[in-house]
């Protein structure tokens, strides 16, 4: 049976979700999209024009909802009443489209969650028939409250947004995978393809990335990387890694029947 990540009813084939933002044009982004695999692409509705401009070139002319889920996300929203006003906005320029990323920043620099305004957002949303997957930090109480909230799929960040540092605590992410009942992504961090091969062993349920991709020197090549890791992470989690065994070497083949031991 296909393994199919599922959000909100909707079941997807990958579980790779990307941004389409930092690239040169339009054409590029839509190569790498291709070239990633994913079938869910998030786009900030405050830097990328889906309609709100008319007469300007417009992303879903190069990614039509079609073909594709569009995620609005609301980066650059450093309140929960910006967030909801953004996101409402959205739903209206994609024709009552319920499913968005909230994210509401707490930092310029960092860009790390404003959980207190991440959590307001949240609930006036859910609140309103949004489905929402949201931006958070790798705490498992607050990842509880947005769950309880009503929200669906949960997105704690790896490391700052645009890093590329990584999985810096694993063991936050895997007490948020451990108590959800939702989808867990990683959203945020992940800076090659090692980063997104860890977060799915750790069992997440997809990774959302921007910047690794469209940073990258071949921005096309790294989305067919960050595809194939994904794919792979997620296969050596269902299929079970051995145990850790510090201190204790066990040989690969059978020490017994050996031709000439006695």
């Amino acid at each position: 049976m296909a393994d199919l990540l599922v959000i909100a009813g909707r079941a997807y084939g990958s579980r790779l979700l990307v941004g389409t933002g930092k690239y040169k044009d339009f054409a590029q982004t839509r190569a790498a999209i291709d070239a990633s695999g994913a079938e869910i692409v998030t786009v900030a509705i405050r830097r990328t024009n889906i309609g709100q401009e008319p007469g300007q070139p417009s992303l879903l002319d190069v990614l039509p909802p079609e073909q594709f889920t569009i995620l609005p996300n609301t980066a650059g929203c450093f309140t929960a009443d910006d967030a909801v006003r953004t996101l409402r906005l959205a739903r209206e320029l994609l024709d009552g489209h319920a499913l968005v990323k909230l994210e509401v920043l707490g930092d310029a620099q960092t860009l790390f969650p404003n959980m207190p305004e991440t959590l307001k957002a949240a609930d006036i949303l859910v609140k309103e028939g949004f489905q929402v997957m949201v931006y958070c930090a790798d705490d498992p109480i607050q990842a509880r409250m947005l769950e309880d909230i009503g929200c669906v799929a949960i997105m704690p960040l790896a490391s700052l947004i645009g890093s590329g540092m990584g999985i810096l605590n694993p063991w936050n992410l895997q007490l948020i995978i451990n108590q959800a009942k939702v989808p867990v992504l990683v959203d945020a961090g992940v800076g090659t393809a090692s980063d997104a091969a860890i977060a799915m062993e750790l069992g997440c349920d997809g990774v959302l990335m921007n910047t690794a991709i469209a940073a990258a020197e071949d921005p096309v090549r790294m989305a067919g990387a960050m595809k194939k890791a994904v794919e792979a992470g997620r296969e050596a989690w269902l299929a079970g890694r051995m145990p850790k065994k510090f201190y204790s070497a066990v040989p690969s083949s059978p020490s017994g029947g050996l031709i000439g031991a006695t």
